[in-house]
């Protein structure tokens, strides 16, 4: 699922291409994709994009007469450029939407059967912030909003960061390089961190999405961001299962549950403890290697 950092390079390309510009049709062509029905879809054809901004992992455009056209792309959903004449280069049935302008089209996709991703219309401020989740922005707020966010609920690390109803635009990879970053078992309760540990946190936090943002802003340069993904090469942890730890070179651990998965570096966060895997720790009962050198 895009995170925060794509989401930022995502606006910073839409600024670039369609903020400013009017909107001269928009097509659905997956039944589903639209999950309102007041203001009705026709009522951002032909007007003009005023702006674009973020609420959480959502994309909002803003229209006038206070109407708000809301992507979410969820797990597979992706927006994507084209200039006239040019070629999209994927197969259409993937196509959620379009929205063409004078001078290209904005495509909607998904690479996925569920279709899970999803276009929201609202009118007023008031009817758009009751989409917001209410997760502090975690780039944005000092400190002591970060603690408070972070002990509301005595969850471990990896679903504290991962809540949108604590933090705003953090999901599955950058809360396992933030956790990494902050020397931190992602099953470690948030209520039990000293001041100390707390601090190592907000401090990963923000160095891993500023991190992030340069990174990606770098790839897309002036042009749309085309490869948005969860897993990249020069990523620490996430996605990197077996493989050496940048800081340790000990190998790369992971628990799997549900569609997730948490991925760590024992060395580095539990004291070489291996965390037990649901589904593996169960079944090996006492031959589940305790510590990574075990393995």
């Amino acid at each position: 699922m895009p995170e925060l950092p794509d989401v930022v390079i995502y606006l910073e390309a839409l600024e670039r291409h369609v903020v400013g510009q009017r909107l001269e049709r928009l097509n659905l062509l997956s039944p589903f994709v639209l999950r309102s029905v007041d203001p009705p879809i026709d009522a951002i054809a032909g007007q003009i994009v005023r702006g674009v901004r973020r609420i959480g992992k959502r994309i909002v455009f803003e229209f006038g007469q206070d109407v708000f056209l809301v992507i979410h792309l969820m797990i597979a959903g992706r927006l994507r450029w084209r200039a006239p004449k040019q070629k999209l280069g994927m197969a259409t049935k993937l196509i959620l939407a379009s929205f063409e302008f004078p001078h290209g089209t904005l495509f909607f996709t998904e690479a996925s059967s569920k279709k899970r991703a999803s276009l929201q219309l609202a009118r007023g401020e008031s009817s758009l912030a009751a989409l917001d989740p209410g997760g502090v922005e975690p780039l944005d707020v000092p400190l002591d909003r970060f603690r408070d966010a972070l002990v509301r609920e005595n969850h471990t690390l990896k679903r504290a960061l991962t809540d949108p109803h604590l933090f705003s635009g953090i999901g599955n990879a950058y809360s396992d390089e933030i956790l990494h970053a902050a020397r931190l078992s992602p099953m470690k309760l948030s209520r039990s961190l000293t001041d100390e540990e707390v601090r190592r946190l907000y401090d990963a936090t923000r160095a891993t999405l500023n991190l992030w943002v340069d990174r990606l802003r770098r790839a897309a340069k002036d042009g749309f961001p085309e490869k948005v993904t969860a897993f990249h090469d020069e990523m620490a942890v996430h996605g990197r299962y077996k493989q050496p730890c940048p800081v340790c070179g000990k190998p790369v651990q992971r628990i799997v549950y549900a569609e997730n998965e948490c991925n760590y570096c024992a060395e580095c966060q539990t004291n070489g403890r291996l965390l037990a895997d649901r589904s593996l720790s169960r079944l090996l009962k006492d031959d589940w290697p305790r510590s990574v050198d075990d393995l």
